[in-house]
C-alpha cells in the first residue's frame, strides 16, 4: 500500500490520510483535491488515483459538506439556530445513503452536521444549506420567491439554477463535477463566501440590480 501522509493544505483542502480513512471521510478531501488539480494547484496523488471512483452523488454530497466550511452565515442567525448544522434536501432525494454517510460524525464549527429531507421550502427555516432536487425544477421560481431574504445557502444541479437566483449550481464539466456561484444571490441573503471557495468556482455570476 502506498502511503501519502497528506495533501498540502491550500486553505480549501484538508488533511488526507488514505490508509486510515473510509471513503465516507475521504470523499470530501478527494473532491476538493480534484478541484485543485483542475486549477493546476496540485499534482495528482497516486493513492487517490488508485481508489474506486465515487458516484456523482457521493461527490455532490461531499461538495455540500465542504460548502458549509467555507460560507459564513450572519452571526445573529447562527446564534438562533439549533445546535445542529442542517443540510437539507427539498424534493425527491437523489443522494440515497450517500449524504448521510458523508456527513456521519462530521462537525462544522461546534455544530454536528446532519442531513434532513423536507417537502416544502417553508421547512427550511432550520437549514443552513438547502439542496433543491431536480424534481422541483417546474416550481423553482415559486421556491426561490419563498426563500427570498432568508439566509439559507441554496444549491442545486438543475440547469441554469444560478440564473434563477440559485446561489451555487453544480455542473458537469467534462467528466468532473464543478460549481458556479451567483454572488449577487448570496450577498442578498447576507451570506459571505470565502475567497478560497470563490477562487475554485468555474464561474461567478453577478446579476444586475
Amino acid at each position: 500500500m502506498i502511503f501519502i501522509p497528506y495533501i498540502r493544505d491550500t486553505g480549501f483542502l484538508r488533511r488526507v490520510l488514505p490508509d486510515q480513512r473510509s471513503w465516507r471521510a475521504l470523499i470530501p478531501r478527494i473532491v476538493l483535491a480534484g478541484i485543485a488539480i483542475v486549477g493546476g494547484v496540485l499534482p495528482v496523488p497516486l493513492a487517490c488515483a488508485q481508489n474506486p471512483k465515487p458516484t456523482d452523488y457521493q461527490v455532490k454530497a461531499a461538495y455540500l459538506y465542504n460548502f458549509g466550511r467555507f460560507v459564513e452565515w450572519p452571526a445573529t442567525l447562527t446564534a438562533a439556530k439549533s445546535g445542529e448544522f442542517s443540510i437539507c434536501v427539498l424534493g425527491e432525494d437523489p443522494f440515497g445513503a450517500a449524504l448521510d454517510a458523508t456527513l456521519a460524525g462530521e462537525m462544522i464549527g461546534n455544530q454536528k452536521v446532519v442531513a434532513r429531507r423536507i417537502s416544502s421550502p417553508h421547512e427550511s427555516v432550520d437549514c443552513q444549506i438547502l439542496f433543491i432536487s431536480a424534481s422541483e425544477a417546474n416550481r423553482l421560481n415559486k421556491i426561490m420567491d419563498s426563500l427570498d431574504k432568508t439566509a439559507v445557502l441554496t444549491v442545486s444541479d438543475i440547469p441554469k439554477f444560478s440564473q434563477h437566483r440559485g446561489m451555487i449550481q453544480l455542473v458537469l464539466e467534462g467528466s468532473r463535477i464543478r460549481f458556479e456561484v451567483n454572488l449577487t444571490a448570496t450577498q442578498h441573503a447576507g451570506l459571505t463566501l470565502s475567497s478560497e471557495l470563490l477562487k475554485v468556482a468555474t464561474a461567478i455570476r453577478r446579476d444586475r440590480d
